[in-house]
């Protein structure tokens, strides 16, 4: 009984240490937040920005970037951030370690829209329209103060989804020297009545500064959804300089696609 005794006290006495160590929490750090005033766009725009293991301004190492649209906190951040995370480990190496720049929305059906000539578009969605804009803040303010601020090789990733994959296709077609890489994942190309796909012929045939990869991904989202992905795909495969990745994911929908087609493109690019 008194054995039995000293245990009972013993293992109370751990749970309540146990307890006291507890109540005792520390904030994890994970990344660091800033915020841009923007003249193209008139308005404050908040960035997330996930720095690679060792990071040092006094380093000489130099950090390609991926740019994350829909990288609020609240949004896609985090997620794809601890994606870019693991897939830069030494024992996985999909990727090199990578600075990345989520850009918080304050209205994404503003941003990553250009004009459509259809009205009952625009009556649902007034505020569309403005990629215009957007980009010029991507490629005037934010990758130079980027580049200013951080130790960056040159070498730039864009990672959009959905209405972010439609502007990702904008900027492939009309600057495509702004990124080395494209990951666009179920791109929105029907808006407009699939006007973008058009900016296409010029940018084939005057033979424009391209990236290398692009990685197109699309789940079983309807007709309009996988076709406007397999012409992009098909599109960009008769320029030869551009190496092009096509994935489609029967298993995914529009929600649920993004995690997998990420580390799906990461590996892919990985592997060429």
């Amino acid at each position: 009984m008194k054995a039995l005794a000293s245990a009972i006290a013993l293992a109370i006495g751990f749970g309540t240490a146990g307890a006291a160590r507890a109540q005792s929490a520390a904030a994890i750090p994970f990344g660091e937040s800033r915020t841009f005033v923007s003249e193209s766009l008139s308005e404050e725009r908040h960035l997330n920005i996930l720095l690679p293991e060792g990071y040092s301004p006094d380093s000489a190492a130099r950090y390609p970037v991926i740019y994350l649209l829909d990288g609020g906190t609240d949004e896609d951040f985090i997620h794809i951030a601890g994606l870019v995370q693991f897939a830069s480990f030494p024992w996985v190496d999909w990727l090199s370690p990578s600075i990345v720049v989520g850009i918080a929305n304050v209205d994404r059906k503003r941003d990553f829209t250009h004009p459509t000539s259809i009205v009952k578009d625009k009556a649902d969605y007034p505020t569309t329209g403005g990629s215009a804009a957007f980009l010029r803040f991507l490629g005037d303010e934010l990758i130079p103060y980027i580049d200013s601020t951080y130790r960056t090789s040159g070498e730039r990733m864009l990672i959009g989804q959905s209405l972010g994959g439609l502007f990702g296709a904008e900027v492939l077609f009309t600057q495509p020297e702004l990124f080395t890489r494209y990951l666009l994942v179920s791109p929105s190309l029907w808006w407009d009545d699939a006007s973008v796909l058009k900016r296409a012929v010029p940018f084939l045939i005057l033979g424009a500064s391209v990236p290398s990869h692009v990685f197109i991904a699309v789940g079983k989202e309807g007709k309009a959804m996988v076709g406007g992905a397999k012409r992009l795909a098909a599109l960009l495969k008769r320029n030869k300089s551009i190496t092009v990745g096509f994935h489609y994911m029967p298993k995914e929908d529009h929600g649920t696609i993004l995690h997998q087609a990420a580390m799906n493109g990461l590996r892919w690019m990985s592997a060429r």
